[in-house]
Parts: C-alpha cells; sequence; structure tokens
C-alpha cells in the first residue's frame, strides 16, 4: 500500500477544514421539490378540502389560468421550494381522468405528487374572480376575489399549510383601520388579478420555513 507523504497530509487536512465550515450551508440551500396543481374553480361555496365557506360570484373565462400563473410566480420568488414547472404539472395531468381525480381529490393529489417525484404539493381553488368596472381612480363596481390554497407534505400525507384569501374593495372612507392595506393597494382601485395578487402576498407571508413544514 502507498503512504502518504506528510505534504499531502497536510494539504488534505487544509482542504477539509476549509470545506467544513460550508456544509451547513449547503445544506441549507437544499430546497424542497413542490409541485402545484392547477387551480379548480369550485361550483359551490364550499371548499372541498377544509369545509370553509366563501361567497360564490363570478369567475371570468382565463381567471383559472392566471390565478395558477400568479401563485407559481410567488412561489418561486419566494424561494422556500424548488417548484416544478408548471407545464410538467399539467403535461401529467393529461393522463388522468379528470372526473375521477376531482372526486377523489386529495388521495389522487398525494398519488400525482409521488408521480412528480416532489416532497410537497399545493391544491388552490378559486370561488369568486370578478373585475372591476371603472378606472384605477374610481369604479362602479369594484373587484371581488376568492380562493383558498392548501399545501400537503407528501411523506405522511398530512396538510400543513392553508391559507384563504376573500376580499371585495372598499373605499377608505368605509373602513379607516385598514389604512394600511389601502396603501399596500396603491391607494387606487386594482384590478382582480392585482386583488389577488396582493391577497396572495398577504397569505404567504405566514406561510412557515422550511424547517417547520418539515417538522410539523
Amino acid at each position: 500500500m502507498k503512504s502518504v507523504s506528510p505534504r499531502s497530509l497536510l494539504l488534505l487536512v487544509l482542504m477539509w477544514a476549509w470545506i467544513l465550515p460550508w456544509v451547513p450551508d449547503l445544506r441549507a440551500e437544499i430546497k424542497p421539490p413542490l409541485a402545484m396543481i392547477p387551480f379548480f374553480i369550485v361550483k359551490e361555496a364550499v371548499c372541498p378540502i377544509c369545509k370553509g365557506v366563501s361567497t360564490k360570484g363570478e369567475i371570468l373565462p382565463g381567471s383559472q389560468k392566471k390565478m395558477t400563473r400568479l401563485l407559481q410566480q410567488k412561489m418561486e420568488t419566494i424561494e422556500t421550494f424548488k417548484v416544478l414547472p408548471i407545464e410538467k404539472t399539467e403535461e401529467t395531468l393529461t393522463h388522468w381522468d379528470k372526473k375521477q381525480f376531482e372526486e377523489k381529490l386529495i388521495p389522487s393529489s398525494i398519488q400525482l405528487g409521488r408521480e412528480l417525484n416532489v416532497d410537497f404539493i399545493i391544491v388552490g381553488f378559486l370561488f369568486r374572480f370578478e373585475e372591476r368596472i371603472g378606472s384605477p381612480i374610481g369604479v362602479e363596481k369594484p373587484a371581488s376575489v376568492s380562493f383558498d390554497i392548501h399545501l400537503f407534505r407528501l411523506r405522511d400525507e398530512k396538510e400543513v399549510w392553508q391559507g384563504k384569501s376573500d376580499e371585495t374593495q372598499r373605499p377608505l372612507s368605509e373602513n379607516l383601520f385598514k389604512i394600511g392595506s389601502f396603501f399596500r393597494r396603491k391607494a387606487s382601485w386594482l384590478t382582480a388579478e392585482e386583488l389577488a395578487s396582493v391577497g396572495m402576498d398577504e397569505m404567504l407571508r405566514r406561510l412557515p420555513g422550511t424547517k417547520e413544514l418539515e417538522e410539523k
């Protein structure tokens, strides 16, 4: 067996001394993979998962895709997960029976997540997506949006977090206690997509970090 020279041994020790302090940081940067199922349009006022009640309303054509794209962008921005491209999830869903999927929503979502080889999966429901009638400075009818999202951990099939947003924009004069919310909404009348975006931001601020989601 060939012996290691003292010089080589010293270089090896120095190399490990440099690498080891970085190992925890490298581990911290590993993000659990997440898949998002495109938003479901709910015909009833009750969430199929949590049974929470929302006020039903009009859902404009194309709003389902808008909501899915918006949530995808925000989940990528917060960098808690490694988010699977929505196109990959949609492609996999083409092989599923839509009716059967919706009838057995949670088991099907879990099975889909495993097929996609992710650790977490998000299921979202859209109850209302009504566009404003008017402009940013004045409206005849304000935007109104209602939706839920549910986050499942595949390891034990447990729901580890949920968020809800249900809002019809109101003028500041109706509720002075919401002045902070008023300015976060640009002090103007928002479109339905803008209102949904603000609602998602406020919702996702309450999303726990990776460690807590893994340990719940």
